[in-house]
């Protein structure tokens, strides 16, 4: 059995084209993964994440680990996490807190009795 050399060629060429496509498509998915992070954490600047993803194409993908970066600092319950948020003590804390404030007024008690010893013992000596 023999091929004729032609169609060879011409599989060839469609796997080349097919393989062409494919590595385009997976190219432009790839850019777009940051994109895709930031819709999913409803992130405020997802329109600026995907149109810096399409200038990272034209620079070679070099600014997309910083926009996969910045996908995912936003985080949808938090915000960006620079927020004050009051944290309430726990029980153990408060107990904690309250036998620290105990002691202050303790040792406040015992630098008082002490300065009463050394004014009675000034007056003796003197």
């Amino acid at each position: 059995m023999h091929i004729e050399p032609r169609i060879l060629d011409f599989v060839a060429l469609g796997i080349f084209v097919v393989v062409t496509i494919f590595l385009v498509y997976l190219v432009i998915y790839i850019h777009d993964i940051p994109y895709e992070i930031a819709k999913k954490r409803n992130h405020p600047h997802r329109e600026a994440i995907h149109a810096a993803g399409w200038v990272s194409l034209f620079l070679m993908h070099t600014i997309w680990p910083f926009l996969w970066i910045w996908a995912y600092l936003y985080n949808p319950k938090e915000g960006w996490g620079v927020e004050k948020v009051a944290v309430e003590p726990t029980e153990e804390l408060k107990g904690e807190l309250k036998a620290i404030s105990e002691l202050k007024e303790k040792i406040n008690e015992l630098e008082k009795e002490l300065e009463k010893v050394k004014c009675e013992t000034k007056g003796e000596v003197a």
